[in-house]
């Protein structure tokens, strides 16, 4: 395990630019922190959902609607196939979600019980029933057959009549419509239309009568239930996925060795020495495990001083160890620095310290574009008197620390001389994973015409920590 020699290459060009990458990555977090408070604020602003029934595009001169606009009777006789009370729920199905779901109660059969449920467009002819015509989707009553776009049904479902609650759903995740009775799945289609889809049902015959549930009250059909077993079914796909124990601990391992978790390194080894035979990730990847093993004991050091606020210490391990880091104080690497220690007097109630401070090694940085932002963060702490409550809060918060860590680890590792790429030092293998697969979730729901949730990692690791 070697430290810094005579032999450390000085930052070329490219290696000033590791700094200014985890400036732009404190700026990307500051945005972040930002827009979670916003969230919090709106609750993450839902899509609107449908809420009633539009009485404006419905066919209706067959049908009287309640004055909640939540039933649907058809009063007159049926005399042919165009003669549908056919009705829409009056926005679109959401699509950021795992799932939407809604259903009806079938107050009255009628003559006939040829009622239906299903999804339509926006264009929809208002005088057929769901599923006859081109961009819909419908399970018949009377029939019990499913019905996806012509005139012939399919095998599907039983039929159902007065007294049964049907109900009617799109899977995102799994790109089905599917359908429920009584408060159990009949089955499921793939689900083949674009575009925004309503909500709606159809009655055909003398006296049918229906009452729409959008969730404005518990459900039949355990949705809850129904949304955690799709999550499940998605978490086992990736349980299939086999991956050998010792690469798993390669992958780990070599995160340690990126951030100089050196500690922390010796007891993953220790635990994993008896069931896991060492793997070298590096070489599978065609990078010298050499490269991340470099000066992890100085790595270590400067971590811990940075995590504990000791930036003035940091600086002259620096100076010892790296002066060539820095020896240019214009740099980003120095930048972050110096605000990391305005933000550590901040920290400790030292604020006429941190104004002589500021006014000594920040205010050369004002004149720089791409500095300016971070400086006005910096000196905006002094306005407040619960400085971590307000909007630069973030700068407080130990992740900060983090990022001023990060940096300068990363700036150790530029100056090995056998470092191949200053890209290796920017993230670990594991991060690389992490984006390849944010990537890859985003593509699929792009493809999917971004529908179902969002694609989070965050939310993702957090509820696979809780499982």
């Amino acid at each position: 395990m070697s430290e810094s020699n005579g032999n450390s290459k000085r930052p070329n060009v490219e290696d000033q630019d590791l700094g200014l990458y985890f400036l732009e990555a404190c700026r990307g977090r500051e945005m972040r922190e930002r827009e979670k408070e916003k969230e919090k604020e709106t609750e993450e602003e839902e899509e609107e959902a449908p809420r009633e029934l539009n009485t404006i595009n419905s066919s209706g001169g067959f049908v009287v609607v309640s004055t909640d606009k939540l039933s649907v009777k058809y009063t007159n006789v049926n005399l042919h196939g165009h003669d549908v009370g056919v009705i829409q729920a009056n926005k679109p199905s959401p699509t950021k979600r795992l799932i939407y779901y809604f259903e009806i109660h079938v107050k009255d059969a009628g003559v006939k019980g040829q009622i239906s449920i299903g999804f339509t467009s926006e264009t929809f002819k208002m005088r057929r029933q769901p599923g006859w015509e081109a961009n819909s989707c419908g399970y018949h009553g009377d029939d019990g057959l499913l019905y996806r776009g012509h005139g012939k049904g399919e095998a599907f479902g039983p039929t159902y009549t007065s007294g049964d609650v049907v109900g009617a759903g799109i899977n995102y995740a799994a790109q089905e419509f599917f359908f429920t009775k009584n408060g159990q799945v009949v089955g499921s289609v793939y689900k083949d239309l674009k575009g925004p889809l309503f909500p709606t049902i159809a009655v055909h015959s003398q006296n049918e009568e229906v009452h729409v549930n959008f969730g404005q009250k518990p459900f039949t059909f355990d949705l809850k239930e129904f949304e955690a077993q799709e999550r499940m079914k998605q978490q086992l796909k990736i349980e299939e996925i086999s991956v050998p124990p010792n690469v798993s601990y390669g992958i780990v391992r070599s995160y340690l060795l990126h951030y100089g978790y050196e500690d922390t390194l010796n007891s993953f080894d220790v635990a994993s020495k008896s069931t896991v035979p060492p793997i070298y990730i590096a070489q599978e990847s065609g990078v010298d495990e050499q490269e991340i093993t470099y000066a992890l004991n100085h790595r270590k050091t400067l971590r811990q001083l940075i995590r504990n606020g000791d930036i003035d210490v940091s600086f002259g391990k620096l100076r010892e160890w790296y002066p060539q880091i820095v020896e240019d104080n214009t740099s980003a690497t120095c930048f972050l620095l110096h605000c990391q220690k305005f933000i550590e007097l901040v920290r400790v109630g030292a604020l006429e310290e941190a104004v002589r401070y500021g006014r000594i090694e920040l205010s050369s940085f004002y004149d720089f574009p791409v500095f300016k932002d971070l400086v006005q963060d910096c000196v905006a702490l002094l306005a407040y008197e619960r400085p971590l409550e307000s909007s630069v809060g973030y700068l407080l918060k130990d992740s900060q620390r983090e990022v001023v860590a990060d940096t300068v680890n990363a700036m150790i590792l530029s100056t090995n001389p056998n470092m191949k790429e200053s890209k290796h030092c920017l993230q670990s293998y594991l991060e690389r994973l992490l984006r390849q697969l944010t990537a890859c979730c985003l593509e699929r729901r792009a493809l999917n015409g971004e529908q179902g949730e969002a694609f989070q990692l965050q939310r993702l690791l957090s509820s696979s920590r809780r499982g």
